[in-house]
């Protein structure tokens, strides 16, 4: 008879292995696979302990120090999951953890995201991951970068086309993204104290291909820039701007009207 909250498995080369989970408040929660029976029981024990603890204790933003205070046996993870269920009353399959208006979400022990209340849902059913600099989730099996959400585009850099008001770089709430630039090839520069913006194409190195009075015309200027590059066969995948709250007819005088680098214009055909 196997030790409580302790399951005897096999592998498919039929190796032995013992996963852990109790139930709480009819929640049936795993706390993982162990390789010995003895590991997985101390799981359940730790785990037990935590969702037991009694009420009334004041609750305060996990931290690494606490949780390596436990010595615990389960994981960073299962711990952040844990102990919100039992100070907040949800139980999320992410480690997230709730606050006034807001929640944590946990990379690892020293990595806590700041997300808005309204993103709740949406984060406790997709995971997030991280590839160098970049935080991502799978969303119908595309790799999808959280900075989407906030209208902030893949090519988009710190600090020149967004950035953090507060300075912390881990706080995603909506009210601290501040959008600079949101366009493809644009970018919001000051002149003698005036705001222009700088049209940019890459083919081997930047051209410029413009300063305008507007972002929307800026970020039309790449497109006809793009466009005019193409039909002199230049072959390259250059992205699109999609213009919001400009119609067809607006979108065409303006490109046409739009003047753009002689230097460009005057390339020859790539062939």
């Amino acid at each position: 008879m196997p030790l409580p909250g302790v399951y005897v498995a096999n592998k498919k080369n039929g190796e032995t292995y013992y996963r852990s989970s109790i139930t709480h408040k009819n929640k049936h929660i795993s706390l993982g696979s162990f390789d010995t029976e003895k590991a997985a029981h101390a799981a359940y024990q730790s785990a037990m302990k935590l969702l037991n603890k009694k009420k009334g204790i004041k609750k305060s933003i996990p931290t690494a120090d606490a949780f390596y205070a436990l010595r615990s046996p389960i994981s960073f993870d299962k711990w952040i999951m844990l102990l919100n269920f039992i100070d907040n009353g949800i139980y999320c399959r992410n480690p997230i953890y709730l606050q006034n208006n807001y929640f944590l979400y946990y990379l690892d022990e020293h990595t806590p995201l700041k997300f808005d209340a309204d993103d709740l849902f949406y984060y406790m059913n997709h995971r997030i991951m991280r590839r160098g600099g970049h935080l991502f989730v799978s969303d119908y099996g595309m790799q999808v970068n959280i900075l989407s959400r906030y209208g902030i585009k893949n090519f988009a850099v710190a600090g020149r086309d967004y950035r953090f008001s507060n300075g912390d770089l881990m706080d995603f709430r909506y009210g601290n993204i501040k959008i600079i630039n949101r366009y493809h090839g644009v970018q919001k520069t000051i002149v003698k104290g005036q705001e222009l913006y700088t049209t940019r194409i890459h083919i081997n190195g930047d051209y410029i291909v413009g300063k305008y009075g507007s972002e929307i015309e800026a970020a039309i200027a790449y497109n006809k820039a793009a466009s005019l590059l193409k039909s002199k066969g230049l072959v390259k995948d250059f992205p699109d701007n999609y213009v919001e709250g400009v119609d067809d007819i607006t979108y065409a005088k303006l490109y046409n009207n739009l003047r753009i680098s002689k230097k460009l214009r005057e390339l020859p055909d790539f062939i």
